[in-house]
């Protein structure tokens, strides 16, 4: 556990987030309070914050653990530099060297305790006669350096330490490292500039590479007061077992680069080959199977892109990865499930997946995947469920009820029809007419529509709806129906039957038959129907309804308009015009 907690922060550290690497270490050091190694890096964690005086404490403790040890000197002499305390310091570095004579971190931070020491009683300083300024002077370099996250993890490489501290003394030395791309990268840092790069890919497939941001030209360089110096963050004391995980780790990545170039270019064989590499190199990073997996898909190989994914989703529980991570490799999931489904249970499965993702983050992209599913399934689910055999005993079941007057129970069956069958129109001419007698009209009216929308010559359906406008009251929409009706049978005793129903109806309203209470409502019900408003609302009409109480004559010569003659009719069947 100690050991897991020390990895964590490492990590932490390696990633210049220190606040989170004390708390690794502070754990770790909570399970193995007598390893003077959590110390030493928790020492380096606290320097990196300037809380030099925590990072002093931690320092002495290794040193009391491991008095032998070289690094708790190091250690000891960046806080006692960090906190001025220059002669302490130096005292460290010292004590350091003669533990171990060639180490070159300890040869460092000496020839910087004792230049701090000796500028500390200096108030300025004259300006460097070095071609690059200060840029390389004193401890002030390696925190640059260390401040930022490409330069710091040179600062682990013996060989780049070694360049940078021959640059240091001769700063004329650069011309010998030019072409090693970590020295000029480091020479960039120093004089804040930044140098283009090859970028790194570092996004899951596909994405577009950033381009680089240009040179900008450094400031004219201006006489400046010395600051005292601060120590650099030191490298965290690494293991041999941990400096290789680092290298597997780094050739991880340039695997898990190569195969994204791969994909990019459709070569996915290959791209499989370089994300295999990296996963056997790497076994950590969830991201080279989801990435894997996204390239099986692409192949067509539905059920390696799953067991990827489920290997992905195991892996980044154990590792307790970023949620995100999780939630892509469950819908890449999904979508394999997807494409494989044959049936509509088969998408449960997809659906459950997706679900799943975005529990874990609700990302747009995989919602609209889940609603395609659920669509996908609902419409196989229809066409599984058609079959006319079994609509028609249906429908038969239906008309034996209906003639029981069991109404209810023919809804029933005649509604379990239709979802077998819903093309034929008989179940909705049938299940209007249940709904006819049960009074539910405005379902009435939707079923005979339909009936009529799916075969136009079909007279029940002109019957149906005719019926059901006439108990809505609304007789001259229903005489419109008969009438349309009797043009594709007009032989129908039905439909005849219901016109001259319709005629009574509204000759009823024009003599002015109707009761005081049919009256008014008739005109209520009028009011509410959209035609009945625009014809009142038509400044033409409403000129034409003046005539016939002002001016007969004018009147007279507007009912010879068929237009005007049929809206006016209408408003006497509505009983809002009165004939006397």
């Amino acid at each position: 556990m100690a050991e897991e907690a020390k990895t964590k922060g490492n990590a932490a550290f390696s990633a210049g987030n220190f606040t989170e690497a004390i708390k690794h270490f502070t754990e770790a050091i909570s399970l193995a309070p007598t390893n003077h190694v959590l110390y030493s890096n928790r020492s380096a964690a606290y320097a990196s914050l300037h809380n030099y005086s925590d990072a002093l404490s931690d320092a002495k403790k290794t040193v009391e653990l491991k008095p032998d040890w070289s690094k708790g000197y190091s250690r000891l002499g960046a806080a006692h530099l960090g906190l001025h305390q220059y002669s302490d310091a130096i005292s460290a570095y010292k004590k350091g060297l003669e533990i171990d004579p060639n180490n070159e971190a300890l040869k460092s931070g000496l020839v910087d305790a004792q230049s701090a020491a000796a500028t500390s009683s200096k108030p300025n300083s004259a300006p460097s006669a070095s071609p690059f300024g200060d840029a390389f002077s004193g401890p002030e370099m390696w925190s640059k350096l260390a401040a930022d996250p490409p330069t710091r993890a040179y600062l682990q490489q013996p060989d780049f330490v070694k360049m940078m501290q021959e640059i240091q003394k001769n700063p004329t030395n650069l011309n010998l490292y030019l072409k090693d791309q970590r020295v000029m990268q480091a020479f960039g840092v120093l004089l804040n500039v930044k140098f283009r790069t090859a970028p790194g890919e570092d996004m899951d497939i596909p994405t577009d590479e950033e381009k680089p941001s240009e040179a900008a030209a450094p400031p004219p360089k201006k006489e400046e007061t010395v600051k005292e110096p601060v120590p650099e963050p030191e490298p965290m004391e690494l293991s041999e077992e941990e400096k290789e995980v680092k290298e597997r780790k780094a050739k991880a990545h340039k695997e898990k680069e190569a195969g994204n170039a791969a994909y990019k270019k459709k070569d996915f064989e290959t791209a499989i080959q370089h994300y295999t590499k990296a996963i056997e190199l790497d076994d950590e990073e969830i991201s080279f199977l989801t990435n894997r997996a996204a390239v099986y898909l692409e192949m067509g190989k539905y059920a390696e892109c799953i067991k990827d994914c489920d290997k992905a989703v195991e892996r980044g529980r154990e590792l307790r990865s970023d949620f995100k991570m999780i939630a892509r490799a469950l819908t890449r999931k999904g979508t394999a499930l997807v494409k494989v489904a044959n049936c509509s249970k088969d998408y449960d499965a997809a659906m459950e997946v997706f679900q799943k993702a975005l529990t874990e983050h609700r990302n747009p992209d995989t919602l609209k995947k889940l609603n395609d599913a659920e669509r996908a399934k609902k419409e196989l689910e229809q066409q599984e469920y058609l079959d006319p055999q079994i609509a028609d005993e249906e429908r038969e079941k239906g008309n034996e009820f209906f003639k029981q007057q069991k109404y209810p129970e023919a809804v029933k069956h005649y509604t379990e029809a239709i979802k077998r069958n819903p093309k034929d129109p008989r179940a909705y001419s049938n299940r209007a007419a249940c709904y006819t007698k049960l009074g539910a009209l405005p379902e009435g009216l939707k079923d005979a529509e339909k009936c009529i929308e799916l075969d136009p010559t079909f007279a029940k359906g002109y019957i149906r709806k005719g019926a059901v406008q006439f108990f809505m009251k609304e007789y001259d929409k229903s005489l419109e129906t008969y009438q349309e009706g009797l043009k594709h049978d007009p032989n129908n005793q039905e439909l005849t039957d219901g016109v001259r129903r319709c005629v009574e109806q509204i000759n009823k309203a024009s003599r002015g038959d109707l009761s005081p209470e049919e009256l008014k409502e008739r005109q209520a019900k009028a009011m509410q129907d959209p035609e009945i408003q625009n014809i009142l609302t038509d400044p033409v009409m409403r000129q034409v309804l003046v005539d016939f109480q002002e001016n007969p004559k004018a009147a007279q010569e507007h009912m010879k308009n068929p237009m005007v003659m049929n809206k006016i009719q209408k408003l006497i069947s509505a009983g809002i015009v009165q004939v006397r």
